[in-house]
């Protein structure tokens, strides 16, 4: 099954790009009407994933007195992996001049930024954003931006530590990166620093192109005893089933950055709660709705990551998962 996204993905995908809340200003000319545009990067419209976290932000703005079609509109741009998607449902965005708007992804918030840089924006699942140059510091965003940070670049050395804990076995480790996202060579660099402690090999496996990704991770699991790490990218979340296919195909255990990758048979995940990142977000468009300058929001921090294990994938890989690895486990999937 190839990671690449056929034509008739793309034809349905670009049917989702659709607004799944449209939004209202046209059905209520009213001077209380507020305007938010939403663009959840790496998910399309049918996406049970990508639905649950609209919804959940939404739902949190019902409970701080915003209702969709009431006092706020919400225009939701679904937009598939490629650049040109992102950029194209962005900039509609940006035209609609909304109030707010929110958005997730790295890549995304990057091209975002280039469009428009005074629109008040609230990002989330975002990797070290300090680093890749969005805000000044986390406690003083300075500028339209500011939001909730997913990873800091130290977590690709947690990730290998993990994967090795899993798979003892591992001497070689493969980092599955996109280069258009600069946090991923943090992480890259933090998992090449504890390697040599762990004996293991890190090398890298560009996710750019969706078939020559599924033969980079092809190739690289013909030799021995590896893992691999697979790093947060919209690219990577929409093909997610694919990927994890062919990891199981290849007997190639491997750690994912959300809970929904060991949720769906992956190995094991480690990170944060993104729903509540969604709620979060809600919060602080709350707040700029009300006033609020995105520049005196410090970006948030995640005080919490879990970590799921799937038990039956992890038999499936001919895995015994050290008793002192379930005991810290948040999830242990059987």
């Amino acid at each position: 099954m190839t990671i690449a996204v056929g034509r008739r993905e793309f034809l349905v995908a670009l049917g989702g790009a659709t607004v799944a809340w449209p939004l209202q200003a046209r059905a209520q000319q009213s001077g209380q009407m507020r305007r938010i545009g939403v663009l959840p990067a790496g998910y399309l419209q049918n996406d049970p994933e990508g639905q649950a976290r609209v919804t959940a932000f939404l739902e949190t703005l019902q409970k701080l007195g915003w209702s969709d079609g009431r006092n706020i509109g919400l225009e939701v741009r679904w937009s598939l992996n490629e650049a040109d998607r992102i950029r194209s449902e962005a900039a509609a965005l940006v035209r609609s001049a909304p109030d707010v708007i929110v958005i997730s992804g790295n890549a995304p918030l990057a091209i975002l930024r280039q469009l428009d840089k005074q629109i008040p924006t609230v990002f989330v699942q975002v990797s070290d954003p300090v680093g890749s140059g969005f805000v000044s510091s986390l406690s003083r965003p300075d500028g339209n931006i500011t939001g909730f940070q997913n990873f800091e670049p130290a977590i690709g050395g947690k990730w290998l530590g993990l994967l090795k804990e899993a798979a003892p076995k591992v001497v070689r480790a493969a980092v599955l990166l996109h280069p258009d996202t600069a946090a991923h060579f943090e992480f890259l660099r933090a998992a090449k620093a504890v390697a040599p402690s762990l004996g293991v090999q890190v090398f890298e496996i560009s996710a750019q192109d969706g078939e020559q990704t599924e033969r980079g991770i092809v190739a690289f699991a013909n030799g021995p005893d590896c893992g691999l790490i697979v790093l947060p990218h919209p690219s990577i979340i929409n093909n997610r089933a694919s990927l994890i296919e062919l990891t199981a195909r290849l007997g190639l255990p491997a750690i994912y950055p959300f809970r929904y990758f060991a949720g769906t048979s992956g190995l094991m995940s480690y990170g944060l709660d993104q729903i509540e990142q969604w709620r979060g977000a809600a919060g602080y468009v709350d707040r700029i709705l009300r006033g609020a300058k995105p520049a005196d929001l410090p970006v948030q921090a995640p005080t919490k990551y879990e970590l799921i294990i799937n038990m039956k994938t992890a038999k499936a890989l001919g895995l015994t998962i050290p008793q002192s690895l379930l005991a810290t486990a948040d999830e242990v999937i059987e």
